[in-house]
């Protein structure tokens, strides 16, 4: 039911066009002056992106259009069968990293001929390309038969947009070599992060998605796991969460505005924010309250700031204008919470007769789309319990509860607009339930979930927490001590605040394989102090992350 990949780019086509236009300048000026650029898009996109990059590149350096061509069974009443997609393939300057690829022929092929040079391939004589009986095969043409990836296939993860692992082993072995640096910016499933891992290529990928960034994490573990079985080197990774530019986007002001300019237009840009918080979770805005911004069901709604975490001093106040006022139900809507500040809070409201629901603001209330269709899910904060085991030197980590409390939709709602031989999966208290009605219109109930385990896809341990600060690097502009004018452009190291959660241990579920580990291998640890992280992946993709302190 969750939606895992989704256009974004909300406005039509001219959006989409500005949106990777400003990428593609992006990546022509992180490209390597040897490097090439491949562009895969929609069938109804493919001319208007070929414009763009012959502008930033220059249609000197266009090399192919390759037609990825895949076999496709479907009906055409009024066209041809639409049976391929486009790569366009430019390179980014003259001096182009470019190993020539070959095409196996036929034993058949070969011998029909006598081994010679001849001017075709095939047996169908369709294609003109170079035989040679000597080479390793015919030099590739930009007409590609990749089928897609069959359903049983173990390379299959079931991500809307993967594409086959033989497509980017292709590009990659042609425009690099072994430890270049291969990038996607648009990573999806992640195929071209483990098809450059497999053939020894460091790697960025980037997503928005967090489907897409779980998908990958654990696709490239399995890809670590493989080559070390093989006995065959592979590289650590890490997963970093590189700013909040949604956020920042509504709080920003221009600087060149005068104070109290500056001071009007950043309380207007709140109220946008805070309007559109409230249309995404269909909220009732409401007036009087000091802590307080909307009611929905018969429960008050605050909003935690847009640009740090909801801390216990916010809770505090909360709870207090609850007394004064006799409110007995809320919900909390944040983008992060203060690190500790569940459950024990949450308790000692309940004692006071307040029962707070702390909810996650998930980055689709961005999506304009997805508020209008309802598809925006605020996911309730979940609680994990862990359980340190001691040998010795060593510690293990053992994961003894999950608890969670999602509701999408409600049970009796599905019942209602369900229609006849069909079915809906909703999500209720934290209990998981398939709803379907037979063509006779008998209703039943099928819960998915038995117990807590089943919500927990994937799970990680850091055994020494804060011994790796997140740094990073600034430039910081000085005036040239010669010369007329500019600023030269040094960089700073600055520690944003947070650590880097390092993942030394950990046990996921895969499509195949839905066991999962409990509890940890032993760790072995340095005498003292220490602080022990846990982060638990949900099946819903949310992270939920605890900090234990063990003596070694």
């Amino acid at each position: 039911e969750e939606i895992a990949y989704r256009d974004t780019w909300g406005k039509g086509a001219d959006s989409f066009l500005a949106m990777i236009y400003e990428r593609l300048i992006l990546l022509k000026g992180l490209l390597a002056s040897d490097g090439s650029i491949y562009v895969h898009v929609d069938w109804r996109m493919t001319s208007a992106i070929r414009l763009m990059l012959d502008e930033l590149f220059g249609t000197k350096q266009f090399r192919n259009e390759i037609t990825w061509w895949y076999r496709k069974w479907s009906r055409g009443n009024n066209q041809f069968l639409r049976n391929h997609d486009s790569i366009l393939f430019y390179a980014n300057g003259q001096q182009q990293t470019f190993n020539v690829q070959r095409v196996e022929l036929a034993e058949s092929t070969l011998k029909r001929f006598g081994g010679k040079r001849q001017d075709f391939a095939d047996e169908s004589r369709t294609r003109k390309i170079v035989v040679d009986a000597d080479s390793e095969g015919a030099f590739m043409p930009d007409v590609w038969d990749i089928n897609s990836i069959p359903a049983n296939s173990a390379e299959k993860i079931g991500y809307a947009t993967q594409k086959p692992e033989a497509l980017l082993e292709r590009i990659i072995r042609a425009s690099s070599n072994d430890g270049d640096l291969v990038a996607d910016v648009f990573s999806g499933s992640g195929t071209t992060a483990a098809v450059a891992e497999k053939l020894g290529r460091k790697w960025i990928a980037t997503d928005l998605g967090k489907f897409a960034i779980h998908t990958t994490r654990k696709r490239l573990i399995q890809v670590q796991r493989e080559l070390k079985k093989a006995d065959k080197p592979y590289r650590a990774f890490e997963i970093l969460n590189l700013g909040k530019y949604e956020r920042q986007h509504f709080v920003g002001v221009n600087p060149n505005l005068r104070e109290a300019e500056q001071q009007a237009q950043l309380e207007k840009k709140e109220a946008d924010f805070l309007a559109l918080i409230l249309r995404a979770y269909r909220a009732e805005k409401i007036e009087g309250f000091a802590t307080f911004h909307a009611k929905k069901a018969g429960r008050l709604v605050a909003v935690g700031p847009i640009n740090m975490p909801v801390t216990r001093l916010f809770v505090e106040e909360l709870i207090l204008e609850c007394r004064q006022k006799l409110i007995t139900k809320v919900d909390i809507l944040a983008f992060e919470f203060e690190m500790g500040l569940f459950p024990n809070v949450l308790e000692e409201a309940r004692s006071k007769g307040i029962d707070i629901a702390p909810k996650y603001i998930p980055a689709d209330v961005f999506d304009k789309r997805a508020i209008e269709k309802n598809q925006v899910v605020f996911h309730d904060v979940a609680f994990l319990e862990v359980k340190p085991h001691r040998k010795g030197q060593s510690i293990a980590v053992e994961l003894t509860d999950f608890s969670v409390f999602y509701s999408q939709d409600s049970i009796a709602a599905a019942e209602e607009s369900l229609k006849e031989k069909s079915s809906k999966i909703v999500v209720e208290k934290g209990q998981i339930v398939k709803v379907s009605k037979d063509k006779s219109g008998i209703v039943s109930r099928e819960q998915l979930t038995t117990k807590w385990t089943d919500w927990v896809d994937y799970w990680a341990v850091d055994f020494n927490f804060e011994s790796k600060r997140e740094i990073i690097r600034t430039p910081s502009f000085r005036s040239r001590e010669e010369g007329a004018g500019g600023g030269e452009s040094e960089f700073v190291e600055v520690w944003t605040g947070d650590y880097i959660f390092e993942n030394e241990w950990q046990s996921f579920r895969t499509k195949r394989d839905r066991s999962i580990e409990l509890t940890s291998v032993f760790h072995e640890c340095d005498s003292g102090r220490r602080k022990i992280a846990v982060k638990v992946v949900d099946i819903f993709g949310n992270d939920t992350m605890k900090i234990i302190e063990v003596n070694v």
